[in-house]
């Protein structure tokens, strides 16, 4: 039975046991369903999935500890009936406060809205247990399974410690004193940054908006004929948004996370993991091509001189200063624009026999730090698909609509 503590960036992500940090992910589906055909993928997916047979034992703050329960309730079903075109987003921002905490509840919720041939499914997890292939795999499987309700899902054993991901070496003297070391800079360097009593305490919102099939192609085809990423366009495009409309404010900076899968193969895509590593990128003067060719450039060097091993390894010897990170990140406007994840295109089937997917829209998330910019992007059926994030005390909403239409012209006449 699993019992263990949260990996140090699991912790960051869950916060306390008073604060929501959640992810939900979204289908749009046309067709008969039926609730029968939920359930049975429910418990399929809950009984491959580990982390979604425990809940969170809190009972030492400091060190929350994953607990499997042998008797779990099963994932729960709010069904919910459609009114409107817009229900899906209704409901992901009311579950942005959701908090995981019911005894014997598991770490996971699907909501039906259910309609007269249209339904949206969404998929509701806190983030401390879920990136966004983790999530994206769990729709698959769902999807799959709703199809095709007799097929069955192989299971697999969860990793008890970060020890079964690294080399022998990481338990010698020699990195012992190096934890030591590393941990005693972190201490040090929390000693003399001093944590703002400023807090963000304003809503938290979301804008979303797709770019049509012709669109999306004339963006990639163009990048291709130009030899940069989408990925390195995107960030070059609302890092120069941002400055165009904060001026000397902007920061000129993007965080974007990895998917931790291309460094550790032990960890397949259709594992439930949540750790993912992060690369700085900055804007330089130039046009934005330029930018975009450097950004690549600039990516790829970091990913390859990038040790994730040791990066996680090294993040569990934080776990005495988890809750100054914590402090620090709920009361500091941080040194970037925004946090900046692309998931690619997703690898989700979009032939299916009994029902049509008819899109996807990208995980929203509302996070409680000071600084909680963040752009989640997704490709399905040729159309990207934008979700902008952020609390109106540190962002407004005006503001990010400026920064969003601003980035949209960019995008779709720049290059």
């Amino acid at each position: 039975m699993l019992r263990r503590k949260l990996l140090m960036v699991e912790r960051i992500m869950y916060v306390d046991s008073t604060t929501p940090l959640n992810a939900v992910f979204t289908a749009k589906i046309k067709g008969a369903l039926s609730e029968e055909n939920f359930q049975n993928a429910l418990a399929k997916i809950q009984q491959k999935h580990a982390l979604l047979r425990a809940t969170i034992d809190n009972s030492n703050e400091k060190q929350p500890l994953f607990v499997e329960q042998k008797n779990i309730d099963s994932i729960p079903l709010r069904i919910i009936q459609r009114k409107t075109d817009k229900d899906w987003f209704t409901e992901s921002e009311k579950e942005w406060s959701r908090l995981f905490v019911e005894k014997n509840k598991p770490l996971a919720q699907l909501i039906w809205i259910k309609g007269d041939g249209v339904s949206e499914i969404l998929w509701v997890m806190p983030h401390c247990i879920c990136d966004g292939t983790t999530i994206a795999n769990l729709m698959r499987e769902f999807l799959c399974l709703l199809d095709e309700p007799s097929l069955s899902l192989a299971t697999y054993e969860p990793y008890e410690s970060i020890q079964e991901f690294l080399p022998v070496e990481y338990s010698k003297k020699n990195k012992k004193f190096k934890a030591e070391f590393y941990l005693g800079l972190a201490r040090l360097f929390f000693l003399i940054k001093r944590c703002s009593k400023k807090r963000a305490s304003g809503d938290n919102y979301a804008l979303h908006w797709k770019l049509d099939p012709q669109t999306t192609k004339h963006i990639t085809e163009k990048c291709k004929t130009n030899a940069i990423s989408v990925h390195a366009f995107i960030c070059a495009v609302f890092m120069q948004a941002f400055q165009q409309i904060q001026g000397k404010a902007a920061k000129g900076k993007v965080i974007s996370p990895v998917d931790i899968r291309h460094f550790i193969p032990e960890i397949k895509e259709d594992y439930i993991f949540a750790f993912a590593p992060t690369v700085e990128l900055t804007l330089k003067s130039g046009s934005l091509l330029e930018n975009a060719k450097r950004i690549k450039q600039d990516l790829v060097h970091k990913i390859n001189k990038m040790n994730v091993r040791e990066l996680l390894w090294l993040g569990e010897q934080m776990h005495p200063i988890v809750q100054k990170m914590i402090a620090i990140l709920r009361s500091s406007p941080g040194g970037h624009d925004i946090t900046l994840s692309n998931m690619g295109k997703l690898n989700i089937p979009n032939d299916f026999k009994n029902f049509e997917l008819e899109t996807l829209y990208s995980p929203t998330v509302a996070f409680p730090w000071l600084n909680s910019n963040t752009l989640v992007v997704s490709t399905f059926k040729n159309q990207m698909d934008f979700i902008f994030m952020s609390n109106a005390d540190f962002l407004t909403k005006d503001q990010a609509i400026a920064i969003k239409d601003k980035a949209t012209q960019l995008l779709t006449s720049s290059i």
